[in-house]
């Protein structure tokens, strides 16, 4: 479990600087310039991300189960995830009406999933994991809400339709092979 841990650490401390240390990552930015801390953001966010991987994919085998969740609970998760790929494609067009009404479309999105892998996998490996990405998401929300973060101002309804239309063909693709081949299960087993 360590790897997972300390790529939780790294990706999930790299996202979490503004929302921690504002002055400290202003400050870095200022003295480093912005290049090279985006440069040094993605460097240890891609650490991070690589243990994720590599940690999840040696512990998921061991971990203990906590819980085992009722079939039923796997098809919410199954549902919900159609909302939570829809959300993200909702941050990814420009702002229709429901990137504003979403107000941070791509955090709903890491909420959504991390809740719905919550619901779907009861072993340790999976509520650390995604336990971790549902509490920093949670905080990233109320932090942003404090620093009264812009929001954007709606737009034509053509990209809520794209966003719905990308975000269910990329469900779809999910559920039909995306998710065996990058994550190694089927999602609806």
């Amino acid at each position: 479990m360590l790897p997972l841990i300390l790529g939780l650490i790294l990706f999930l401390g790299m996202h979490s600087v503004r929302m921690v240390t504002p002055a400290w990552r202003d400050g870095r930015v200022a003295a480093m310039g912005e290049g090279p801390w985006k440069g040094l953001y993605s460097l240890v966010s891609l650490v991070g991300f690589v243990l994720i991987v590599w940690g999840y994919g040696k512990a998921w085998a061991v971990a203990p189960v906590l819980y085992e969740p009722p079939t039923w609970l796997k098809h919410v998760a199954a549902l919900l995830m159609f909302f939570s790929f829809v959300s993200a494609m909702v941050s990814a067009f420009p702002a229709g009406r429901l990137k504003p009404a979403l107000k941070h479309p791509l955090l709903l999105a890491v909420k959504i999933w991390a809740f719905a892998h919550l619901l779907a996998n009861g072993d340790l490996a999976a509520v650390i994991l995604f336990g971790a990405f549902l509490a920093w998401a949670v905080a990233d929300r109320i932090a942003l809400k404090r620093r009264k973060a812009p929001l954007p101002k709606a737009g034509p309804a053509k990209w809520d339709v794209l966003a719905v239309l990308s975000g269910a063909v990329l469900y779809a693709l999910f559920v039909w092979r995306l998710h065996l081949w990058l994550i190694g299960v089927p999602p609806l087993a």
